[in-house]
């Protein structure tokens, strides 16, 4: 179960609710409530939503996540001993590719047990965070879709940009190879596959479609997630399992 990690006292029920919503603002992350259960393993939950936001700054509307504030929210919680598992819930629609790819470097190179879990949508940039992770998981309904490497309102006019478009796409494309069970021959057939979206190239993957080719390794949910990474702790060296 997910558990708070500092017992609070009446004293500083205020500090807390500030502290709280401050949380809440600038990262969009909060510290679940105490679990009774003293013997639950300490998890934390980080969520990936909305947009990966990267080198430029979204307009306001947009729901974003910082690469700014996911980065040092890693660096904490490998170095914290309290912290046992990470649980990393996606849904998100993809964003700044460097950004993505910064995030799902340091999900890999973690120690900390780590499990993602596709929610609603783990698109583009969103695979290989998704395949980051030791263990991942997809809900029957969440979506994914695999695309080339795009950049969005711009002309390209010199060959230079068309060779720095390829070096990102293999950058993608073999994070996602190494670290799941899809083959790079699937991957970039359903990247470039036509037909299926409109007016673009692409696929979009539902559920068990996912784990059908290699892309997540199982179907389920929260419980489910909960459960793989309480074995992962409680495993040899508290290592991952594949």
């Amino acid at each position: 179960m997910l558990e708070q990690y500092e017992q609070e006292t009446p004293d500083d029920t205020g500090d807390q609710d500030e502290t709280t919503m401050k949380s809440i603002k600038e990262l969009g992350q909060i510290t679940a409530p105490q679990a009774p259960d003293t013997e639950a393993q300490p998890f934390h939950c980080l969520s990936i939503i909305g947009q990966i936001e990267g080198h430029m700054v979204l307009p306001p509307r947009n729901k974003t996540t910082k690469y700014e504030h996911v980065i040092p929210q890693l660096v904490a919680i490998e170095q914290n001993p309290k912290i046992k598992g990470l649980l990393v819930v996606l849904n998100t629609v993809g964003g700044d590719i460097e950004a993505g790819l910064a995030i799902a470097e340091m999900l890999k190179t973690m120690e900390t047990p780590t499990v993602s879990l596709v929610l609603g949508g783990g698109h583009s940039i969103g695979a290989p965070i998704a395949v980051a992770a030791d263990y991942s998981l997809i809900s029957e309904t969440a979506t994914m879709t695999i695309h080339p490497i795009r950049l969005s309102g711009l002309v390209i006019g010199v060959p230079q940009t068309y060779e720095y478009l390829d070096k990102m796409q293999d950058r993608v494309i073999r994070f996602i190879v190494q670290h799941s069970r899809v083959e790079v021959e699937v991957l970039r057939d359903m990247m470039f596959r036509t037909g299926e979206l409109v007016r673009d190239v692409g696929t979009v993957l539902v559920g068990e479609e996912a784990v059908k080719v290699g892309l997540i390794n199982e179907v389920g949910g929260l419980g489910t997630a909960l459960t793989r990474l309480s074995q992962m702790v409680r495993s040899a060296g508290g290592g991952g399992v594949q």
